[in-house]
């Protein structure tokens, strides 16, 4: 049988103090940001620059950060790799590195086209 959790098996003062930076926010992304932010986690949202979904993300109440910026700034990452746009900037993430926006533009654009 499955073990369930609740809300009191979940230590969050362990994330007292952190801030999660949340990589997408997509269907998955939005839940886990409004989530952690709505039990008193700081939260960060990195999107890639002209995102459709930076408009939302503010409305909601979360600091909009470029991708790069967002890693740099949390304690803690959590992303689903099909919402990350480019393999520059999977390994930005990887490495902690920060990607230059035209870098970033550049490589989106060629990965869109099809260009490896």
């Amino acid at each position: 049988m499955a073990k369930l959790y609740y809300d009191t098996d979940a230590d969050l003062s362990l994330l007292n103090g952190k801030t999660v930076a949340i990589i997408g926010y997509g269907s998955q992304g939005h839940a886990h940001a409004l989530n952690l932010k709505d039990s008193g986690v700081n939260v960060v949202v990195g999107l890639y620059e002209g995102s459709r979904s930076a408009d939302k993300a503010k409305a909601d109440g979360l600091e909009v950060l470029s991708v790069g910026d967002a890693a740099a700034k949390a304690d803690s990452q959590a992303l689903k790799e099909q919402e990350v746009s480019g393999k520059l900037e999977l390994e930005a993430l990887r490495t902690g590195a920060q990607i230059k926006e035209s870098e970033f533009k550049q490589q989106f654009e060629q990965e869109r086209a099809g260009v490896q």
